[in-house]
């Protein structure tokens, strides 16, 4: 198939999750044998606040990483939509602007024979649903939703069985446990914690669950991520943690292989509105084979097995306990090191997603499209 994706940004992952998605399951679709395009537009916030950082060497463990990938930018939405119009699949980011959105839509309403998809990856659709109203997806066949609460979103405006479940999953060729991991483990050291400040939506919860029992369990804790304010910094200093800057998400499972445990905290819409979406960056702690401490979640979904895949912390003292564990219980390190990567492989890999998102495809496109509930 010709595939094109519309994304905000493929080379930059400052503050832009999805691109850690997105670039594993594109590889995994040209590995496939599909001609896979991505687009995203010119002057991209991301990409613009990781040149003025960075420069353009922040750009070169990415392109290290994914030599088979390249996005191409465009201004104007009319050519860049006549340019995909001999495609088989189209989809779209809800990260992308409007008019974009409803061009597509348009497109495909007057004829055009891709396949088109709205790809929602964001809390939007519950925390700024006005700004979700703003999409035109009228002329659009279907709807990919990164969790089933965000799908019963979108079940409740009308889109029935044409919204289909569709998790993130761990880019495994990247993700995976250090190869020399046999004698490893006395050069693992202390905390980390990979994640942006953002707009202050979590943030009594990373102090109750992870500033102040990393420093209770005296576990040196680093701290990578962006958009932290003077208050948070003056926040981690306080708390003896060391800020290290943003990393690239291609240099993430380096990070990881040089301590010894990390912690999930969910933002507060995905623990009050929109239970069972993890972020990214469980997927990716487990394939890496690092142990993982959590803050409240509930996995509605049943995607790991809580306990076994990774600790779940009621509350701050808890954390703490479960840190001091992970510290000086080499034999637990190792059972949930394997336990998650184990259910990483089975069932939460880039490879997997591909093949999810090629068997629906292919159910919207046959003569007499079958019930695609079960695959969803």
């Amino acid at each position: 198939m010709r595939i094109a994706y519309f994304t905000h940004s493929l080379e930059s992952c400052w503050n832009h999750g999805n691109a850690h998605f997105l670039r594993g399951v594109l590889r995994e679709l040209i590995g496939l044998g599909h001609a896979v395009e991505a687009f995203e537009p010119e002057g991209a916030w991301s990409l613009a606040n990781l040149l003025a950082d960075h420069g353009p060497a922040g750009l070169d463990a990415y392109r290290a990483a994914y030599p088979e990938l390249a996005a191409t930018r465009y201004g104007t939405v009319e050519p860049v939509v006549e340019r995909v119009a001999g495609a088989d699949l189209v989809v779209v980011h809800e990260w992308n602007d409007p008019a974009l959105v409803a061009a597509l839509g348009r497109a495909r309403a007057a004829g055009a024979r891709f396949t088109l998809l709205f790809h929602d990856t964001h809390h939007r659709a519950v925390s700024a649903p006005h700004e979700m109203r703003r999409f035109d997806l009228s002329g659009y066949d279907g709807v990919l939703a990164f969790g089933e609460t965000l799908a019963e979103v979108y079940r409740g405006w009308g889109w029935g069985t044409r919204v289909f479940v569709w998790h993130e999953a761990a880019d495994t060729r990247l993700f995976r446990p250090p190869p020399e991991e046999t004698g490893r483990e006395g050069r693992r050291e202390g905390l980390v914690w990979i994640g942006n400040w953002g707009d202050g939506e979590r943030t009594e919860e990373l102090d109750a669950f992870l500033f102040g029992p990393a420093r209770e369990a005296d576990l040196p804790l680093d701290v990578y991520g962006v958009r932290y304010p003077e208050s948070a910094l003056a926040t981690l200093a306080a708390r003896g943690a060391r800020y290290r800057g943003w990393a690239p998400n291609a240099a993430a499972a380096e990070i990881f292989a040089r301590h010894r445990a990390t912690v999930h905290v969910p933002r507060r819409f995905y623990v009050e509105r929109l239970p069972g979406i993890p972020t990214i960056r469980v997927f990716e702690a487990l394939a890496c084979g690092i142990p993982l401490a959590s803050a409240p979640w509930s996995d509605a979904e049943g995607l790991f097995t809580p306990g076994a895949d990774y600790l779940v912390a009621r509350d701050g003292p808890e954390m703490t306990r479960h840190l001091r564990a992970l510290r000086d219980d080499v034999g637990l390190r190792a059972a949930l090191a394997a336990h998650g990567l184990a259910t990483i492989r089975a069932r939460h890999t880039c490879r997997h997603r591909a093949d999810e998102l090629l068997g629906l495809v292919a159910g919207l496109r046959s003569p007499a499209p079958r019930s695609l509930e079960a695959t969803a």
